[in-house]
């Protein structure tokens, strides 16, 4: 069984499609799957797909990337995530690649999930994109080992990823991996521990190949599997185990 770890079926191109795709999951025994937040005006939707399907779970939190809007507080991130279903704090994070100019706000965003995610004891679903070096320093400021929690699209090099590895945090692949052109994520996913990896298709962006350029959902996170597989030369199966065992391991709160 597999498990997509960063998915955003509440975006319109997944949920107007939402029978088809959950067939298709069901196809590829693709067991279950994480409905990230991205926005908190958009949270009562990524939470009622979790309550409506037993093997649906969500996050709460808002992207580095939505600039003047109203900030989240510590209080609010946790009075939101105080549900069963409500596995992870993000998505959060920095991404100097959009954005430009003063950034401390998103700086200062990403502290407050932190916080919020201690304060709640689960773990923290982070994006970076051009901003390894100031990731990592925060999360180190403000203790993020304390609750640990996922990498995720992972785009960075190897040391980076064992500096966050150092500091509880799993390593998520997408779609990215099966590029030709990714030499770095490919070494990156060749060389970090088994038991630190996760799986994802970001869906509906990053479709692997064979799909890509096309809309991604949860089933094609299959392909992520193989091509892990491929790199490391070990089966299908035992990649399907590890990152499965590895999400249920890491988020915690995940009831089944």
């Amino acid at each position: 069984m597999l498990v997509d770890s960063h998915c955003h079926l509440n975006f319109p191109e997944l949920l107007n499609n939402l029978a088809a795709i959950k067939q298709s999951m069901h196809d590829n025994d693709v067991g279950y799957a994480l409905c990230i937040s991205v926005t908190l005006p958009d949270f009562p939707q990524v939470l009622a797909l979790a309550e409506a399907n037993p093997n649906f779970f969500a996050s709460v939190g808002v992207h580095p990337d939505y600039e003047n809007i109203d900030e989240p507080t510590v209080a609010e991130l946790v009075a939101l995530a105080n549900h069963d279903k409500v596995i992870a704090i993000g998505e959060t994070g920095l991404d100097y690649f959009r954005l430009t100019g003063d950034l401390e706000w998103q700086r200062s965003r990403f502290r407050t999930h932190i916080q919020a995610a201690i304060k709640c004891g689960k773990p923290l679903v982070i994006h970076t994109r051009n901003s390894a070096e100031d990731t990592l320093r925060i999360m180190r400021e403000e203790n993020a080992h304390k609750v640990g929690g996922v990498m995720h699209c992972f785009t960075e090099n190897l040391e980076v990823a064992l500096n966050a590895i150092e500091l509880g945090f799993y390593i998520s692949f997408s779609g990215i991996v099966t590029f030709k052109n990714a030499a770095v994520i490919k070494e990156v996913a060749m060389h970090v521990p088994l038991n630190r990896i996760l799986i994802e298709t970001d869906s509906p962006y990053l479709a692997p190949i064979p799909y890509r350029g096309k809309t991604n959902q949860p089933s094609y996170v299959k392909h992520v599997a193989e091509e892990i597989a491929k790199l490391r030369g070990i089966s299908f199966e035992q990649v399907a185990n590890a990152t499965t065992d590895n999400f249920f391991r890491l988020f915690k709160h995940a009831y089944v």
